[in-house]
């Protein structure tokens, strides 16, 4: 899987560049189509998202359905990375939904905003699944979106986020060269904020913690070298319900999960789902 650090690359020539390079590097990062093709039946989905078209799979499980998991991918990534994750769940009870996030893949859309607009695309997706439990569980950017929305949407009922960046500010200037001034950065996030109509600031899992209230997994690598293990750690002091960090040992940005990462993964979610949060007074999932 592509990683959130290549969304930044183009960072680094800001400090000797018109910061339109930072700009573009930080909204269009490389699109890449799937070219896994499941084992396992599924529908291909087109939601329509924030005025975008999202290009999906749904995978049914045969079993009881005691859920729906939907799975976000990170940055230059697609719904590729979903196969194993439908592999995992849909056999012990859990339809899997995924799509291409705006930007991304086959889906539309020509900026990626982190999960200013991603936030609103989950909603609309989360419109069209039947009642019951939503889990949604989502990889580096995927995982950010999916905590961002937590914080608004009362239909989500349990966030699992792997390697979650805390605020957009704060990771791209990790990936920024030293020779790259706060001046350099701030033209170019001014840039991509006018051209992709969001907010940088606004875009920080860490600010929505607080206004979560159903619980929070988060599993992070302490060896991470491009969303460093201190941006989980501060989401979580932040978060203000039931929460747990899993940290990997040893564990890269790119995952490492072993088996016994996956059985307290799959515990927690038992639990989640076992002893769901009250009921919140809002159940949309605006910006």
């Amino acid at each position: 899987m592509k990683t959130f650090a290549l969304a930044f690359v183009g960072l680094a020539l800001s400090a000797c560049m018109p910061p339109s390079w930072g700009a573009n590097a930080l909204l269009h990062p490389t699109r890449h189509v799937s070219t896994r093709e499941p084992d396992r039946p599924f529908d291909a989905v087109e939601w329509a998202g924030e005025g975008v078209k999202l290009e999906g799979w749904w995978f049914h499980t045969t079993s009881p359905r005691r859920a729906t998991l939907v799975y976000l991918h990170g940055v230059s990534d697609n719904r590729g990375s979903s196969v194993g994750i439908a592999d995992h769940f849909v056999p012990v009870g859990f339809d899997v939904v995924s799509y291409d996030s705006r930007a991304h893949g086959e889906s539309t859309g020509d900026a990626c905003t982190y999960g200013y607009w991603e936030k609103v695309d989950l909603a609309r997706v989360l419109d069209r699944l039947p009642p019951g439990p939503v889990v949604v569980m989502g990889t580096s950017l995927g995982g950010a979106v999916a905590l961002q929305a937590a914080a608004k949407d009362a239909r989500i009922s349990a966030v699992v986020a792997v390697a979650p960046f805390s605020d957009l500010r704060t990771v791209a200037s990790e990936r920024a060269p030293f020779f790259a001034s706060r001046g350099n950065l701030d033209d170019a996030f001014r840039l991509a904020e006018a051209e992709a109509h969001f907010r940088v600031d606004e875009v920080s899992p860490v600010a929505a913690a607080p206004h979560i209230r159903v619980p929070v997994l988060l599993v992070h690598g302490d060896a991470d070298q491009e969303t460093p293990y201190a941006h989980s750690k501060r989401i979580f002091a932040a978060l203000g319900g039931p929460k747990r960090l899993i940290t990997i040992a040893g564990g890269g940005h790119r995952g490492g999960f072993t088996p016994a990462t996956w059985r307290e993964v799959d515990a927690w979610i038992d639990g989640a789902l076992a002893h769901p949060a009250p009921p919140a007074s809002s159940r949309s999932g605006g910006r």
